[in-house]
Parts: structure tokens; sequence; C-alpha cells
């Protein structure tokens, strides 16, 4: 194993991937390859906190001594030009190639891109990388209208951060609600009215034709309808694909990602895949999923570490989410789909609730606002494999934990996750 192995994309999952192989004694040579000409960072705060403050500094995922003292050769703006699974080597833009004897792809995903005219005018920005907030930043400070494009979670913490910041903000969204699939509707429904009580105007079902600009610089969106939204700035938040291109050409299997099986493996097993980029058949739904998350990223790349170093492990990380819009704090555990009743424990108007999703008798997830302890206890819950009754859920989470303890002392061989 003279080659060791490489890493291709130096987010959360790259980053993880690397240290866990230290971690767990693989001392061969570990590379770590990223895209940006930046010490890796977290990804989170770039919605919130850094395009707010002009003196907001990334937050590294580690720091530049991690990388020097567990000797992971971290390789900043490198960018992969094709895969020779045969040969087990990797090709780099501008010549030159490295060898490897397994490969991690964490390529991650990218903004999906606006298939309209004027999306490419000066002032029409996505994000996903540092160097997308610290334009969005600059921009902001001299922008005071605002539109976003997507009611996603990334545009609807945009919208929240601008408009606290005195923006004008509208967001558009084609579809008649807010977070699509990502949430319940009642959950959506609060969120809109807490966004549109700060003043951020919100119109879904609603398309757009085009965007206008004035020397070359973005000045307004035409909606199908005709209206016409100022904005010195657009932010296009309309969802992600995974970035599987160097995967395809390669010849792995893809289907709405690079396909692996339980232990991070590619359809050439030498070729792992985690994060953004890896579609697998979730342990939880049995369905094939593709997460996008930092939960995920991590847990998978701990796994892909384990099944280098010689481990059997399956994936069985339970799914969890959050986002931070204005005043609330969003967090699901779980994946829904398919659920056919829920119940509500808190208080919407005071804003802190939770819905507790089910599929018959059996919890799927939970969805909390401004509710932590209920989201931590339902991870734990989902991990030991426990769902509980729906009046026990109404007695609070007092009544939880104690089933919860019955459970796992009536079957101490289920694991907590």
């Amino acid at each position: 194993m003279k080659n060791g192995v490489v890493i291709v994309g130096a987010g959360h999952a790259g980053v993880q991937a690397a240290a866990s192989l230290r971690e767990d004694g693989y001392d061969g040579p570990v590379i770590l390859v990223g895209d940006e000409n930046e010490l890796p960072y977290h990804k989170p705060p770039l919605s919130k906190t850094f395009i707010k403050d002009a003196e907001a500094k990334p937050q590294p995922l580690r720091g530049e001594a991690f990388y020097t003292g567990n000797a992971i050769d971290y390789r900043p703006g490198i960018r992969i030009a094709g895969i020779d699974t045969a040969g087990r080597r990797l090709d780099m833009e501008g010549g030159g190639g490295l060898a490897f004897d397994h490969l991690i792809l964490a390529t991650g995903s990218r903004p999906r891109v606006l298939p309209l005219p004027g999306s490419d005018l000066s002032g029409v920005l996505s994000l996903r990388s540092l160097a997308d907030a610290r334009l969005i930043r600059e921009l902001s400070a001299h922008s005071e209208d605002v539109v976003i494009l997507g009611g996603g979670f990334i545009g609807l913490e945009i919208a929240a951060t601008l408009r606290a910041a005195g923006r004008t903000v509208t967001v558009v969204e084609a579809v008649e609600r807010l977070l699509g699939r990502a949430v319940a509707p009642v959950v959506a429904s609060h969120v809109r009215q807490r966004l549109e009580a700060t003043g951020v105007r919100i119109l879904t079902g609603t398309t757009v034709a085009s965007l206008e600009g004035e020397n070359g610089h973005v000045s307004a969106v035409i909606t199908s309808s005709g209206e016409r939204l100022p904005a010195r700035m657009v932010i296009v938040g309309i969802g992600a694909v995974p970035n599987i291109e160097l995967a395809q050409a390669a010849g792995l299997a893809v289907a709405n990602g690079i396909r692996v099986d339980h232990q991070m493996r590619s359809s050439v097993p030498e070729i792992l895949a985690i994060g953004d980029a890896a579609s697998y058949r979730h342990w939880f739904t049995g369905a094939d999923v593709r997460l996008e998350s930092v939960q995920n990223a991590t847990d998978q790349a701990r796994l892909a570490a384990r099944t280098i170093s010689g481990h059997a492990d399956a994936y069985s990380a339970v799914p969890w989410f959050w986002s931070d819009i204005g005043d609330m704090k969003l967090q699901m555990v779980g994946l829904t789909a398919g659920g056919d009743s829920h119940v509500v424990l808190g208080d919407l108007p005071e804003n802190k609730f939770s819905i507790y999703h089910y599929a018959g008798d059996r919890l799927l997830g939970i969805e909390s606002v401004n509710r932590p302890g209920d989201h931590m206890l339902g991870r734990k819950m989902l991990g030991a494999g426990f769902s509980p009754a729906p009046e026990t859920v109404a007695e609070g989470p007092d009544g939880l934990k104690a089933a919860l303890a019955a459970f796992q002392q009536a079957e101490p061989e289920r694991a907590v996750g």
C-alpha cells in the first residue's frame, strides 16, 4: 500500500475522512486534495454570521497544525481532470498525476444553475463556497433590494440574515409553500409567518420569467405574471446537484449521485464516495437517498476510513439536520417521507414546538423549533429503534425519557445512535 489514500474534496466529508484514517491507525500516505485556495472551513456559518459581519473570519475545520501533525498532505487549489481506475491514478488539470491504493470521492454538490435570460448578469449569485459568501457580503453592503430565488433552507437563512441587516428582501418560490418536502406543512407555515413578521416578502406559487439588467448588473426580477421586483442583488437557491462528473467519466455507477454500498464502496471497490455526492440504500427507510448534511458527510467519512482500515461495519447513522432562520432553530432527526400521522408537542405561538411523525405506530422522525431537548432525545430514540406511543409523546420529555429507559433495559443489545 505504498501510494496510500487520496481524498478528493476538502469539505466536511474529506477532512473528516483524513482525520478518521489517522484515528483508526492507518499509517500509509494520506493526501487531501481541494479545489479552493483556503484552509478547509465550516460551511454552515456562511449563510448567517459571515455574510452579515464584515469582520467575520472563516472558521477552519481543523487548524493548520492538524494536517502537518498528522502527516496529512493537504494540497489546495488542485482540480482533478480524470480517474484512471485500472491504473489507480488521478490526472490533474494542468498536468501531473497522483497514484492511489484507495480513493475517496468527497466531491460534494453545487448550486443548480438558473436557466433564464439574465442569469449571467453581475449581482446574480449562489452560495456554496467562501468566495461566494465574500461576494454576497460585499455586494449586500451596497444593495438595498435583494431578491432570493428559492424557498429552501439556504435561501431562507440568507433572507433572515439580510432582512435583519436592514435590506428589503423578497423570496420567490415556485411551489405553493416554503421548504418543499424538507419539513411538514405546519413547520413551513410557521417559518413563513415568522419571516413575514420581520418584513420579508414571500411569494409562493410564483415563477420567474427573466432578469433585467442595467450596464451589465442585475436591476430587477420579472415574474411570470409580469411583476417587476427591483433587485440590486439576486441570490439563486433552487437546489443542488451532486458533483458526479469524475465518477461518471471513470465508469462508476451513478444514480442521483455516486452509488455506494453500506460500506461506502463504489462499483469499483478501491474507490469510495461520501457526503453530498454519494447515493445509497438507506438502512432506516429502505429507499435510495442522497443526503446533504454535515452529519451525513462526517458519519460517512468515519465509516469510509474504517472500511479502508479493514473493518466491515455497515452504515447505520441516524440522519439529522439543522437550520437557523432568524429566531428559529430548526432541528430535524430521521426521515419523515411516508408518514401518515403526527403529534405536536409544545406551543407554536411561543415559537417552541416539535412535530413527531409516524407511519402507523413507527416513529419516523421529529422536527423541532427551538426545542433542542426534543431533538437530542429523538436521536437517542431513533438510534435505539424505539417508537414511543403517541400518548407517551403527549406526556412530554419526562415521560419519553422514562419510556426510552424502560425500552433499553428490556432490550440492552440495542445501540443508541
